[in-house]
């Protein structure tokens, strides 16, 4: 047995068994934990408008279970699941014109928390003043449905982003769910690296062969996000790519589908953008749009296949064996394991993004519990707050081969 001496300290295996405790203050998200209680002062994507229809709808976000649903009047509502009464599902409660009635004891409620209705109780009942069901802000905005979760008299003004309001361009509401934790789906947004081999080198393209180019990577921080460029060369070409976080769980990146660094492009757009929502400490909710038009992908590359490849790089429902063949994103941040251990890491210099990420969210959370207010997008200037994130590819040709 001598071929297994442990002559260059390797076959590690029975020394790094231990699991240490995951880090907590970052990837917590239920109420009164650090991260969940700041993640509670934003406006957060948690539903598309074509899912509501005549009957409630279930959904859980940052550790809540909670009932989503339209009124007859056009009113979206959010409230908390169980019945303030005696704790019966709203999931099977009655929508109504003005609020949604219980199915146990007929009482209702409006939108706001309301009691409207106490059943059997007279109008008189002391119960309409004491009792209300809890209630979140909500309201639709280009086919998603926004949900505020923190105080109510905090309720900051919601973000409208430049690219909100490109011309030309189809946004298209879409979802999709990871059974892991939230961060480690938002920090894939600011690791460019993983394009290169993930997307690219190591089990062949699945957008282009560019994609493989290892250029220049560069990172940056302002009040708003952490972004990062990769500039390539693709033959005479210098291809500017531009992928951005904004705080603090918000993704876009440029055209994927037609990304290639051959066509001359003057700032290109994002093709997608994405709220990265935390379902509950290990599960994870993306609500976004994706975008087609003149300055992303062209309306052409709008499909339900295509769409799915845009969020992940290959599609997500495919036999076992393809799955690990060629894995995309999903089975990347999905096999890390539920929440990624980051003691059990070995982050190097070309993890820089995720490694600003992480800082700059711990500070803000600190920063929050120590009594400081969220810096909201909306305090940063006028609307629409501009963004970074696209395409620039230049025609630059090397001169006398220097690049």
């Amino acid at each position: 047995m001598d071929q297994f001496t442990n002559q260059f300290n390797n076959y590690t295996g029975y020394s790094e068994r231990d699991r240490p405790a995951e880090d907590a203050e970052l990837t917590h998200v239920g109420p009164n934990t650090p991260c969940g209680e700041y993640l509670r002062q934003y406006w957060h994507g948690i539903a598309l408008s074509k899912e509501l229809g005549e009957l409630p709808l279930e959904i859980r976000i940052l550790g809540e279970d909670l009932v989503l649903f339209r009124t007859g009047n056009k009113e979206v509502g959010l409230v908390h699941r169980h019945c303030a009464h005696r704790g019966a599902s709203l999931k099977f409660g009655r929508i109504e014109d003005d609020g949604i009635r219980c199915c146990y004891h007929g009482w209702k409620w409006s939108i706001d928390g309301t009691l409207l209705d106490a059943g059997a109780e007279s109008k008189s009942s002391p119960v309409y003043s004491k009792v209300r069901q809890g209630a979140y802000p909500a309201f639709e905005y280009k086919g998603i449905i926004f949900g505020y979760f923190g105080p109510p008299k905090s309720v900051p003004e919601f973000p409208v982003y430049d690219t909100f309001e490109i011309p030309d361009t189809e946004m298209v509401p879409y979802t999709c769910s990871f059974p892991c934790n939230w961060l480690q789906v938002t920090e894939n947004g600011v690791d460019p690296v993983h394009s290169m081999f993930l997307h690219t080198l190591v089990n062949g393209p699945q957008f282009y062969e560019a994609w493989g180019v290892l250029g220049d990577v560069d990172y940056f921080e302002n009040d708003l996000s952490i972004y990062c460029t990769i500039s390539r060369r693709i033959n005479d070409n210098i291809w500017m790519r531009v992928q951005e976080n904004i705080l603090p769980n918000v993704t876009q990146s440029g055209a994927v589908h037609t990304a290639d660094g051959k066509q001359t492009r003057y700032f290109g757009r994002n093709t997608f953008f994405r709220w990265c929502v935390p379902v509950d400490d290990t599960h994870t909710k993306v609500v976004a749009w994706a975008n087609f038009g003149p300055r992303t992908d062209p309306i052409e590359w709008n499909s339900p296949e295509n769409i799915e490849t845009l969020e992940q790089g290959e599609l997500f429902d495919r036999p076992p064996d393809e799955l690990q063949r060629n894995p995309g994103d999903y089975e990347a941040m999905v096999g890390q394991g539920p929440i990624v251990v980051h003691a059990k890491e070995n982050r190097v210099t070309s993890d820089k993004g995720v490694a600003m990420f992480r800082n700059r969210l711990r500070k803000d959370i600190r920063a929050f519990q120590q009594g400081q207010k969220t810096l909201q997008p909306g305090q940063l200037g006028p609307m629409p707050i501009p963004t970074w994130s696209g395409d620039t590819v230049l025609q630059i040709p090397l001169k006398d081969g220097i690049d």
